[in-house]
């Protein structure tokens, strides 16, 4: 058996036969997809994973041999820690350090509990807020909260992307020309 301790960032892209990624799996799993020829690696990782007899560079890209169909997921899971992930970690209101989360027009007024509706706040600025809204207060958010898009939000939710999956997941920023 390999010798697989976790990394940082310990985790491998898969990516399905035709290249659209799916998921992401820890390096332990990448490994065995691989070994067992369900996979192959496309990008490697660091280091090297050794068995009694083996060698195996970790993977950090790998690609299904046979075509996966896999549901279309419209929506991104709304969870605490992706809100954060979306705003930076920052407050809405004064862009300070995000400690809790904060319905922009309260739901003891009838707000919902949706991402149009749920930012990233201080603490002293959801204390000071408290039911009303922010045009009440004279506040104005720094952006309007919605929903994230594209395949990387899909698929790797509020993980922070490994620079190595960007050609895969459209992370390259627009080149000046």
């Amino acid at each position: 058996m390999p010798d697989i301790r976790p990394t940082v960032g310990s985790g491998a892209l898969v990516l399905n036969a035709t290249y659209e990624p799916l998921c992401v799996v820890s390096v332990r799993r990448a490994a065995i997809l691989v070994l067992s020829a369900k996979a192959v690696c496309v990008a490697d990782g660091d280091g090297v994973l050794h068995s009694a007899r083996n060698a195996l560079p970790v993977p950090s890209v790998v690609r299904l041999t046979r075509f996966v169909r896999v549901p279309y997921r419209t929506h991104v899971g709304l969870s605490r820690r992706a809100i954060f992930a979306r705003d930076g970690w920052r407050c809405a209101y004064c862009r300070g350090p995000a400690e809790t989360i904060d319905h922009v027009f309260p739901r003891s007024r009838g707000g919902r509990h949706a991402w149009e509706n749920v930012v990233a706040a201080c603490a002293r600025c959801n204390h000071t807020k408290g039911d009303k809204t922010p045009a009440e207060l004279g506040w104005r958010l720094h952006a309007l909260p919605a929903a994230p898009k594209g395949a990387a939000w899909r698929v790797l939710g509020h993980r922070a992307p490994d620079p190595r999956w960007a050609d895969w997941l459209d992370l390259r920023e627009p080149e000046a020309a």
